[in-house]
């Protein structure tokens, strides 16, 4: 294991046990044993050398678009090719996950960002997993009218029979009428992405300083959430 990665992951656990929010559900460890250096982006040193040209600056990244296989992306995402078939997984999972709320699953996927080439925000000694390619902001779904005769849940209102948007910043906390419903399905989804290690390293979510309106999930080289 190259030495720059194994200091990588200490300086984070230090960054994180000092300076971040901390509460049950945040994990600052390495990506598990049996992952470590399998994913082609683990590789890539995170923390900054003072001075020097991020890695998206210094080369041309290997990057694919993608507008989506189960549902249409509301805008092109640009990723790392591994990173796609990650989101071809949470695909899956939003699908099943949706269609036990509402009867199907969403048309359109609403992001806020793939790559862009930057430092964290808070943390600017550290590569952003947006400048690989390698993260995502899920801001929220829209979905399609059912179709007719198709099975729902008896318990769904009538108006999330037809054409409706989910989004976190309208919907993560409310309680009444059909936004409950969207909320129990975004706080569903919210804890199998934590469940689902397999899918993505670290989860972000509303409880996460910043990310009132959107999941933040990335496969970087070790695994924090923080969601609730």
């Amino acid at each position: 294991m190259d030495r720059r990665w194994v200091v990588a992951v200490v300086v984070l656990a230090v960054v994180l046990t000092c300076a971040l929010p901390r509460t049950a559900d945040v994990l600052a460890e390495p990506a598990r044993d049996d992952d470590i250096g399998r994913y082609p982006l683990d590789a890539i040193a995170r923390v900054l050398v003072p001075g020097a040209a991020l890695p998206c600056e210094r080369q041309r990244l290997e990057l694919v678009s993608y507008r989506g296989a189960r549902m249409r992306y509301d805008r092109t995402a640009r990723v790392h090719p591994a990173f796609k078939l990650r989101l071809q997984a949470f695909e899956v999972l939003v699908v099943e996950t949706a269609s036990a709320h509402y009867g199907r699953g969403p048309r359109q996927l609403l992001h806020l960002g793939t790559h862009n080439c930057r430092r964290m925000r808070r943390y600017p000694d550290w590569l952003s997993e947006h400048a690989l390619g390698n993260a995502i902001d899920v801001a929220g779904f829209e979905f399609a009218p059912a179709a007719r005769g198709a099975p729902v849940p008896q318990s769904l209102p009538r108006a999330l029979r037809g054409r409706f948007t989910v989004r976190l910043d309208q919907h993560w906390n409310a309680t009444r009428g059909p936004g409950a419903v969207h909320r129990a399905f975004l706080h569903e989804l919210g804890q199998r992405l934590i469940e689902r290690e397999d899918l993505f390293r670290v989860v972000l979510g509303p409880a996460w300083p910043g990310h009132h309106n959107h999941f933040h999930l990335d496969a970087a080289p070790y695994r924090v959430t923080e969601v609730f």
